[in-house]
């Protein structure tokens, strides 16, 4: 692979769909595509994200103990991994950009 100027050189491009409020917070339309170094994971997918787009910090994470907030869940490949530890390595269909990872606004009530 050949390194992308002002990226690491193990660094893929991942894309990420957002919820609508998300998007609009951060000023995005579409999904975001980001490059993010290796081993590609939930850490370091939204670390990227909120360095990438500040104004996302707190949204998607607590500051302090960086857990998921809520009503928020992370999807790849049709898997619900927001149980998951967020060091564990993403499936191969999102580190080749094939699928997106999906950060989805849960639903409540009944």
């Amino acid at each position: 692979m050949t390194a992308l100027p002002g990226h690491p050189p193990d660094a893929l491009l991942i894309r990420v769909e957002l919820p609508a409020h998300l998007r609009t917070l951060a000023g995005i339309s579409g999904e975001a595509r980001l490059h993010i170094p290796r081993p590609i994971t939930q850490r370091t997918i939204l670390d990227t994200l909120e360095v990438r787009y500040p104004m996302l910090r707190g949204t998607i994470r607590d500051h302090s103990t960086h857990q998921r907030r809520p009503f928020l869940r992370f999807f790849a490949c049709e898997e619900d991994l927001s149980h998951q530890s967020p060091d564990t390595p993403l499936p191969e269909a999102i580190t080749t950009a094939a699928e997106p990872f999906l950060i989805i606004g849960a639903i409540a009530g009944g």
